[in-house]
């Protein structure tokens, strides 16, 4: 089994700070508690294209893009994006809430088409009601899951080329067709760390995707979902989502990692706690559980920082130290079964440079690395070689 990486398109903003830029704007600086934030980078698509391109050339085999209230939206940017790249695959996120599952096939197929096979499928079901109920989805948490499941048995049934019926709760179709199947079929990352959500990852998922939790507490949920998983007959596959600082020593990237703390004041933490503690994510509540609001004891497992859930919701956590470490703790989250490592950074140009100049040759040298297409050119001396190997 060999270790996929992945990077974060920031569609919703980047720059050298944890605070979000969205929280209220007071003349053009964006302030949460008493901390304004400057030097803010808007998502556009040059500097989006600018990360991708530093991904694909770094040896990242796709990139993460978002959804929700304060992105943009990931089918569209993406597939413009795909038009600045050559091999770059896109990890689009989406809500299954608020689209047609049939529709939803469609555009998986025409995106198949247009990027030449590059599509991979994040399907988020939504913790947050509020959040939901802005884009007219007025189901409670469960039955969103529910929902997700029915709407992953559509997506599949349709993709099958032949017409496709189904009487559920939440959907019915009649003769549900995509007229030319995607090829390849895309990828499902899916996540969730209820109990309503297991189930859908075992029954319906290719790649159940965990946020970066202490590898103890990730092993628990990958047995859970593993267990679930066998009962059904199926195999499913396992990634984690977390932030990297990654350095040249440890003693840097550790500075790095405080000068993020120096821009949050208590009153921006408190904030955002309480803000987050609403979120009906149990996932969301893990991640909220592993700092406990303060910031006495960030380093909750060796070189896993929580100082990003301080502030910011979703993976809250950071792989923190030199490249040699953050490659150990990676390799050590391997050994548990995971495979596809989902990173990011802020802000996210630099990181990735850091992460892909230092921990990537790191990975490729104990010959963990999925072996990537070269990029066009590279063979003549036109591009830069990709430093990678075959898995062990």
């Amino acid at each position: 089994m060999s270790i996929h990486l992945h990077w974060f398109l920031p569609t919703g903003g980047d720059g050298r700070t944890l605070v979000d830029r969205h929280a209220y704007t007071d003349g053009g600086i964006t302030r949460t508690g008493n901390t304004a934030v400057t030097g803010i980078r808007a998502p556009d698509v040059d500097y989006l294209a600018q990360i991708a391109k530093a991904a694909e050339r770094l040896g990242f085999e796709g990139v993460l893009t978002p959804t929700g209230t304060w992105c943009e939206d990931a089918w569209l940017t993406t597939v413009a994006l795909s038009q600045h790249t050559d091999r770059l695959k896109f990890l689009v996120a989406f809500r299954p809430g608020v689209i047609s599952p049939v529709l939803a096939a469609q555009m998986a197929s025409t995106y198949q088409r247009i990027t030449r096979g590059r599509l991979m499928l994040n399907v988020v079901t939504g913790g947050d009601s509020t959040e939901q109920r802005r884009f007219g989805d007025h189901l409670d948490h469960d039955r969103r899951y529910a929902r997700t499941a029915e709407f992953l048995q559509v997506v599949r049934g349709v993709w099958g080329g032949q017409p496709f019926d189904f009487d559920g709760q939440h959907y019915q179709v009649e003769g549900g067709l995509t007229a030319l199947p995607p090829d390849p079929l895309p990828p499902v990352f899916f996540g969730g760390s209820s109990a309503a959500a297991g189930p859908v990852a075992a029954a319906h998922t290719d790649v159940y995707l965990t946020w970066g939790e202490p590898p103890a507490q990730v092993k628990e949920k990958i047995d859970w979902i593993r267990g679930l998983a066998e009962e059904r007959g199926r195999t499913v596959r396992f990634g984690i989502r977390m932030h990297t600082i990654s350095r040249d020593s440890a003693k840097d990237a550790w500075a790095t990692a405080n000068r993020l703390l120096d821009d949050l004041d208590p009153e921006t933490v408190a904030a955002a706690q309480k803000a987050l503690g609403r979120s009906e994510s149990v996932g969301q509540q893990r991640m909220l559980a592993l700092h406990g609001g303060t910031r006495d004891q960030l380093e909750i497992a060796p070189n896993l920082w929580a100082g990003v859930g301080l502030v910011r919701g979703g993976a809250g956590t950071a792989l923190v130290g030199s490249h040699a470490d953050v490659a150990d703790r990676i390799e050590e989250y391997h050994a548990l079964g995971i495979e596809h490592f989902v990173l990011s950074g802020y802000p996210h140009l630099e990181e990735a440079y850091w992460f892909g100049e230092g921990v990537t040759p790191e990975l490729a040298r104990r010959g963990l690395l999925a072996e990537l297409a070269p990029l066009p050119g590279a063979a003549a001396g036109g591009g830069a070689p990709l430093l990678v190997s075959g898995g062990r």
